[in-house]
């Protein structure tokens, strides 16, 4: 039987992991192939390449890439053993109605599609709280997700606040809201 991987904050910056061996940054896009505000203006400085290829994934133009679509996944090698995984996981990009653009089902779809490739790669998982900034999500439901589909199939995830941020408390757990 697989050991459980671990979840692991850490203060610092999601585009420079820290770790040896395969690593897969991993973050939350929205579905009208719009990049511009939040984590992906770290990525975009660090390595244009993720929002040139996101874009070409928006317009069709990626050969063999899975349908632009919530729950899909795109995977940007930006150097050796170092992967973007652009996880399309939020509907639109306001909230509607009260309701944020975050879709926990997506985004329980593209984790499990990211579980896959870093299994396949012997990686390490890396993240700025996902779900939880543009999109508007809760990180104890996050946070859940990420245990199940991550952690519990023996990944260990690395996940990175900027030096000065706190995150409230008092969210429910997913399975409060049950």
């Amino acid at each position: 039987m697989k050991s459980k991987g671990k979840l692991i904050y850490r203060m610092g910056d999601a585009t420079a992991p820290q770790g040896k061996g395969p690593m897969a940054i991993a973050h939350v896009c929205n579905d009208l192939g719009r990049w511009g505000k939040g984590f992906v203006v770290c990525l975009s400085n660090r390595w244009p390449i993720t929002h040139e290829r996101y874009f070409a994934w928006h317009r069709g133009k990626e050969p063999d890439a899975a349908p632009f679509e919530l729950g899909a996944v795109q995977f940007v090698e930006v150097r050796p053993k170092l992967w973007v995984a652009n996880m399309i996981g939020q509907h639109r990009i306001t909230r509607k109605g009260g309701v944020p653009p975050v879709r926990y089902e997506a985004i329980k779809a593209a984790l499990t599609e990211v579980a896959k490739f870093a299994v396949q790669r012997g990686a390490t998982v890396h993240m700025p709280r996902i779900g939880c900034g543009q999109a508007g999500g809760n990180w104890h439901i996050v946070s859940e997700m990420i245990t199940r589909f991550l952690c519990e199939r023996g990944l260990s995830v690395t996940v990175y606040d900027p030096p000065g941020t706190k995150m409230p408390d008092d969210q429910p757990s997913l399975f409060s809201l049950l």
